[in-house]
């Protein structure tokens, strides 16, 4: 009789977001050998959406976040989008949200907070007539202060829109909650007209490094390089659905929409593959791995640097951004006008100009072309609300200008602002600023401790 004997047999799977030809993921798996003839059993990987089962390789983007802060929020909390409990209907300076843990990102939806904790554990607070917080809000009350969203998986992004929040997972996949509209009201989120309370998985079968949301559109880029959208598509904002389909879909209704698809690009040099992608409110930005940015969507303040006022309904190679001998690192869009910030941190506007959401001055004109902010350092990263714009700068200090009514801008008062102002608040004595989003009519900070 043949003595058993126990080795290991090593199997090993290529992962689909490793470089190609490299092995990310190693298995050892104990069998008994009788001999030198193995038993017979299956060690195939399974497949879900295109991540390997088991032991996932993760994702990252330099747009996740890793360092832990405190949130502070400001502006209007009707809804209880501030944090702060059903008694505090506004906030005219910074005001500090009581959160289990430190947080690595803090999103402002349209009437919703999205905050993603050091653990990877998301917590909502604000409406959630949609759906948009993913949890259960009937105890009265309970909507205004930060509660846990329960999700297995842990996530290493978020983004949020009018009403609806994405989250990544760090292996690729991308869960979503809430509900997506149009000019007639609800279309939907992954189903035609039906919203989702809870975290519901989109069906890309391949993995996501990094989600960006409009007021109504989800923007997802894959680790190979394509866009993948869903959501409104009224103003183009897809990128993928020509002008006589954008209402609801056309012939073949809401599906057409909801359903994320590939946005199919072709230059002369073949296929276009992205490295980045932002939004604004409805309009969409992609930067192609060769540096070149691509825009489609609203246009009708020359937002996109388009020379028309036309929407976009697919993505345009933007000539505005080709004058700079230096390469685009961010962008960030309200209603009607675009902040971008260069790699070497100088901040530029275009777009509509009332309310002074470009920054350039009272005498500014609408722009259809990015122009220079004056009076800011080296900006880190930036942002836009419907009608307000924000700069973080590299060390750590931020600046607001915009529309002065919803108290967003930090000044205490509700005149607009035409030029950059240095926020400053209690809260933010002694601490840096990490990031800012802006919301409705709400503000939202990421600080950490200057020392």
């Amino acid at each position: 009789m043949w003595a058993k004997r126990k080795t290991w047999l090593l199997i090993t799977a290529t992962s689909h977001v490793s470089a190609p030809g490299i092995c990310t993921d190693i298995t050892y798996i104990p069998c008994t050998m009788r001999g030198k003839k193995p038993l017979k059993r299956s060690v195939a990987p399974e497949e879900r959406n295109g991540v390997t089962e088991g032991k996932r390789t993760k994702v990252t983007h330099t747009s996740h976040g890793f360092t832990g802060g405190l949130v502070l929020t400001l502006g209007q909390g009707d809804v209880g989008q501030l944090g702060l409990g059903e008694n505090v209907m506004e906030r005219k300076r910074p005001a500090l949200v009581p959160l289990p843990e430190k947080m690595v990102q803090a999103e402002a939806g349209g009437m919703h907070t999205v905050c993603l904790g050091e653990s990877g554990t998301i917590y909502t607070f604000g409406c959630n007539d949609e759906g948009a917080l993913g949890r259960d809000t009937t105890e009265e009350g309970s909507e205004t202060l930060p509660g846990k969203v329960e999700l297995m998986e842990k996530v290493v992004q978020v983004s949020a829109g009018d009403s609806h929040t994405a989250t990544l997972t760090e292996d690729g996949r991308v869960f979503i909650f809430g509900s997506f509209r149009d000019n007639n009201g609800v279309i939907g989120l992954l189903e035609p007209m039906k919203k989702s309370v809870i975290p519901v998985q989109v069906q890309v079968h391949v993995p996501v490094m990094k989600i960006v949301s409009g007021n109504d559109h989800l923007v997802m880029l894959t680790f190979d390089g394509d866009l993948y959208t869903s959501g409104c598509g009224e103003q183009g904002q897809l990128g993928r659905v020509p002008e006589m389909f954008t209402n609801r879909g056309g012939r073949k209704g809401l599906e057409r929409l909801l359903i994320p698809q590939c946005i199919h690009l072709k230059a002369k040099g073949g296929r276009v593959l992205f490295q980045d992608v932002f939004c604004g409110a409805y309009f969409t930005f992609a930067v192609s791995r060769e540096g070149r940015v691509y825009g489609f969507g609203l246009s009708n303040y020359h937002q996109l640097g388009t020379k028309t006022t036309r929407c976009c309904y697919a993505p345009q190679d933007l000539t505005a951004f080709k004058n700079s001998t230096k390469s685009w690192v961010d962008f960030s869009g309200g209603q009607h006008h675009t902040v971008c910030v260069d790699s070497e941190g100088k901040a530029y506007s275009l777009g509509r100009a009332e309310y002074g959401r470009l920054g350039l001055g009272e005498d500014a004109e609408e722009k259809s072309e990015p122009t220079a902010i004056p009076g800011l350092p080296s900006i880190a990263s930036i942002n836009c609300g419907a009608s307000v714009s924000y700069a973080v700068s590299k060390d750590g200090s931020v600046f607001s200008w915009g529309m002065g009514t919803n108290q967003q801008l930090g000044t205490g008062e509700e005149d607009d602002l035409w030029s950059p102002h240095q926020m400053t608040g209690k809260q933010l004595e002694n601490r840096k600023v990490l990031s800012v989003s802006s919301g409705g009519q709400h503000t939202v900070l990421l600080v950490r401790d200057s020392s």
